[in-house]
């Protein structure tokens, strides 16, 4: 059974679809396609249906990312699925606990700076959708940085799944 990680942002178009594309990008070039799936939902659904928001697709292309999404809601009934819940900011970190039927898996959501040892106290990544490209590109940035963090800790989850 493969190991599930969801990337969750406020609407699924900035932030937890960029997440999403470079995490599946680390993931592939660890080798561990089919051993890991990714994907990412939003908080709110406003987006439902909706392509990422182009400049998000611009940042991840110039970098060599794919882009292929569309936003959804994160449901409840997901966490009973998913081995890793992984919030973009404190904001989703808090209603993502909220929505948790069990304790258990409240313990599934995690801030995805936090895998960031250089992060500091700020754990949070802005939300770029009111600026310019700037904002998107500091955006990926903190996504690479805390993603090798993260798939070291997803890397010793599969190998105890496997042994």
């Amino acid at each position: 059974m493969p190991y599930r990680v969801c990337f969750v942002c406020t609407g699924n178009i900035c932030r937890s679809p960029m997440a999403e594309s470079v995490f599946r990008a680390r993931v592939a070039e660890a080798g561990f396609d089919g051993l890991v799936e990714v994907d990412s939902a939003g908080t709110d659904g406003w987006h439902e249906g909706d392509g990422a928001d182009p400049r998000t697709v611009s940042v991840l292309e110039t970098n060599g990312y794919g882009s292929d999404h569309a936003a959804r809601r994160f449901r409840p009934e997901w966490f009973s699925r998913l081995d890793l819940v992984v919030a973009l900011d404190s904001g989703h970190l808090t209603a993502l606990r909220r929505l948790a039927p069990t304790p258990a898996d409240a313990e599934k959501v995690r801030l995805l700076r936090s895998y960031d040892i250089a992060a500091g106290a700020d754990l949070d990544v802005p939300d770029p959708y009111y600026g310019g490209m700037d904002g998107f590109e500091e955006c990926l940035e903190m996504v690479e940085a805390a993603s090798t963090g993260l798939l070291a800790a997803v890397r010793e989850q599969v190998e105890e799944q496997a042994a």
